[in-house]
């Protein structure tokens, strides 16, 4: 069986933020990837040689880790 997904990063809102959550929690607010990695690594992920794209790790929700602007 499939694991889901320890990070999910949510659509972006309309100022371009987007909610990261990381196992089910609510780990903040992200306006790029490299808030998204910061996020992690904070939750304890390591967050060195991660690739933003990397599907067994990010789930990306309403765009993908280029999508910033809130109209994804």
């Amino acid at each position: 069986m499939d694991e889901d997904p320890p990070v999910v990063v949510l659509a972006p809102a309309s100022d371009g933020g987007r909610q990261v959550m990381v196992r089910g929690e609510r780990a903040g607010v992200a306006y790029n990837f490299f808030d998204v990695l910061e996020l992690v690594h904070q939750a304890g992920l390591p967050a060195e040689d991660t690739a933003v794209d990397d599907p067994h790790l990010i789930e990306w929700r309403g765009g993908g880790p280029y999508d910033w602007n809130g109209t994804a």
